[in-house]
């Protein structure tokens, strides 16, 4: 299949950044990172403009090079004890009702952050009143006591991207493992307690067939995960993994219907949804 080059018209979202300094200053001053910017998200100036954004702890320096990210690969930083503090106060003076958390991979820590995780989820809860609280998280390598430190701390969603079909990984996730990932999930699942979702979420475009896409629903859901993201691949730069197909609109909602069918509770699929987009209309 070959690589493309032009979008279609469904694909014109423009990012105006133009208004979000708040947002931005108050990021800066507190020393945070987003994955909004790091990943340079499509949705940042709309997500910016609400005064929401998804927190990315333990530094802007991955220890992982997946083909489709646009987060840098390189030596991490030094843990910031202060970090989940500081998240907190953000949090507050943002007012936000709902926050996303989540970080680069850390493969150099013995918990893989999992310890920062569970800090930054206390320090919220201490500061804020009636937060819905998202964790977006790596897979720890498959420690099972990684994850289990964070769900004892209560998170309301608990987060972990399949991306893709299990096919690409050795293309696109060259370090993961999906059948890790489908582990981290059901881990989370039954450490979290009943109150807790799990969440995961794909993106389309790779050159997956629809049989391979219908599957992962299927893992998915015979694993108890709860919510599903499901967006359209767009490649960063040419140095990234070229985009294989653009998805249309309606298969898109093909597929929210699929996924509604197999049991999940909640399905947004449409080509700009990401998996922190929104987060809140989930729950």
């Amino acid at each position: 299949m070959a690589t493309l080059t032009k979008k279609p018209k469904w694909l014109n979202k423009r990012i105006n950044l133009s208004d979000c300094s708040n947002t931005k200053s108050l990021l800066r001053s507190l020393n945070l990172h987003t994955v909004c910017e790091e990943a340079a998200c499509p949705n940042i100036s709309e997500c910016f403009h609400k005064g929401t954004a998804t927190f990315m702890i333990l530094g802007s320096n991955c220890t992982r090079s997946c083909k489709f990210c646009n987060i840098k690969n390189g030596q991490p930083s030094l843990v910031d004890k202060d970090e989940p503090v500081h998240i907190a106060d953000a949090v507050k003076k943002l007012g936000l009702k709902h926050v996303v958390i989540t970080s680069v991979t850390r493969d150099d820590l013995e918990d893989g952050g999992a310890e920062q995780f569970a800090r930054t989820i206390s320090n919220i809860r201490s500061r804020v009143e009636s937060i819905a609280i998202e964790v977006l998280i790596p897979d720890f390598k498959g420690n099972r006591e990684a994850i289990k430190k964070i769900a004892e701390q209560g998170p309301d969603i608990i987060n972990h991207n399949l991306e893709t079909v299990p096919r690409l990984y050795p293309a696109i996730r060259p370090e993961a493992d999906y059948k890790r990932s489908l582990e981290v999930l059901k881990t989370a699942k039954e450490s979290a307690g009943p109150k807790a979702y799990t969440k995961s979420g794909i993106m389309l475009g790779f050159g997956e067939t629809e049989k391979e896409i219908l599957q992962v629903f299927a893992d998915l859901r015979g694993i108890g995960c709860d919510f599903l993201s499901i967006g359209q691949y767009l490649a960063p730069s040419r140095e990234h993994y070229p985009v294989k197909e653009y998805i249309t609109p309606n298969k898109f909602q093909y597929y929210k219907r699929e996924a509604e069918e197999m049991g999940f509770k909640f399905v947004a699929s449409a080509p700009y949804v990401r998996s922190s987009y929104l987060a809140e209309e989930y729950i």
